[in-house]
């Protein structure tokens, strides 16, 4: 059973003028600019964004006035001229098996008339970890067959404050800041002193490869040591095969590699995953061959849905370890999830065990995934916001 939780927003939402930047998402140079840019000294501004970058993403800290070690004529400046901003928690689920959910609301910085946009955001804890899926897109461009995401049109990219926001105000939310407090409400977390989050994938909403450059410039700040401090070996990006994109991945973010795989052959992976007849299975494959820093230790995750009746047979599963050879892998074998109006059924149980031995036996690691959250709509694919796309004509009137 799961637990929908009415929240008091006063401490979710931050309705400040959205004719103040936020200072969320940019790089350490691009802090000491945007100060320097309000009057400090260019001197001074290199020392005052260290500073705030420990308060913004070690203590978590939302308001100017608590930053104790900076002066308060600065804070005022600071307050008047920017805001810290973290996206308004819209509802937030806890799933029977400790899965939590949240529909997050975001208005666009670059178009503050416009109505906001919401993106879905999942927690999912163990007994020795938590992972965080963060979306990277409101809707989607890529129409896969099997994912309720795909079913929405694309909205727009987010931006790299509004992806770091999910982070940070999950983090607020299970009490991962100095002081905070972990939930009591059913929801697991990792025990002892472990962070409530260790994980995070660039698995939620959109294609992360679509969005390149706000992705990038998030997950560097991410794993930067003297802030958030995640490892890049404790961050994934998934994407759909975007290869012009997969080598500057991992040259330039170095992060771990997911590809979304779910079929053998080209005919097969143009239904089901449609940017296959751009960025067929031989260019993907061959991307991923090259993906910088590629080894035993390092393997690329290839996510394979289990599709009962059409890519789930004995001869789907050896074809599958021809076409992965000689690259460092393991297969994350995923039952389907099933979400309003699929076309797909579940590969019984029996017939996906069946398939993980098969390759299993090729020496290659399948896990098979556990479904998390499906009682609240969280798990893999079944994620999707009510924000619609505006019409041109609707763009233009709002804008004035």
């Amino acid at each position: 059973m799961s637990i929908a939780l009415n929240l008091d927003h006063s401490s979710a939402i931050r309705p400040a003028s959205l004719s103040r930047p936020s200072l969320i998402g940019l790089s350490k140079p691009m802090l000491a600019e945007a100060l320097q840019g309000v009057g400090i000294a260019e001197k001074e501004s290199r020392m005052r964004a260290s500073q705030l970058w420990n308060w913004l993403y070690v203590n978590g800290v939302t308001d100017f006035d608590k930053m104790t070690n900076v002066a308060k004529p600065v804070r005022q400046l600071l307050a008047d001229s920017f805001i810290l901003d973290r996206p308004e928690i819209v509802s937030e689920q806890v799933s029977s098996d400790g899965t939590r959910k949240w529909l997050f609301r975001f208005r666009d910085p670059a178009n503050p008339n416009y109505p906001p946009v919401e993106v879905e955001t999942v927690y999912i804890p163990e007994e020795d970890r938590g992972t965080l899926c963060v979306s990277s897109q409101v809707g989607c461009t890529l129409t896969c067959s099997f994912c309720h995401t795909g079913t929405q049109k694309l909205v727009r990219n987010l931006t790299a404050g509004e992806i770091l926001g999910q982070v940070l105000m999950a983090r607020e939310r299970l009490g991962d800041f100095p002081g905070g407090v972990r939930p009591n409400d059913g929801g697991l977390v990792p025990h002892g002193d472990t962070r409530a989050i260790t994980n995070v994938v660039m698995m939620g909403m959109g294609e992360p490869l679509y969005n390149y450059e706000n992705v990038k410039q998030a997950l560097l700040i991410a794993q930067a040591g003297d802030g958030m401090s995640l490892s890049r070996r404790r961050i994934t990006l998934s994407t759909s095969g975007v290869v012009p994109y997969i080598e500057p991945t991992g040259r330039e973010i170095d992060v771990m590699l997911a590809i979304s795989l779910h079929a053998v052959n080209d005919d097969l992976r143009d239904v089901l995953v449609p940017i296959n007849k751009k960025y067929p299975l031989k260019e993907l494959l061959e991307a991923c061959r090259n993906y910088p820093g590629v080894s035993n230790s390092r393997r690329i995750t290839f996510e394979y849905v289990m599709l009962d009746g059409i890519n789930d047979t004995d001869a789907d599963a050896r074809e599958l370890v021809r076409l992965l050879a000689n690259i460092p892998a393991k297969i994350n074998l995923i039952p389907f999830n099933p979400w309003p109006g699929s076309n797909y059924g579940t590969s019984p149980s029996s017939r996906i065990e069946r398939f993980a031995d098969i390759v299993n036996a090729a020496g290659y690691a399948s896990p098979v995934r556990t479904p998390r959250g499906r009682d609240i709509f969280a798990a893999c694919g079944q994620l999707k916001s009510e924000t619609e796309r505006l019409s041109k004509k609707d763009r233009e009137a709002l804008a004035g």
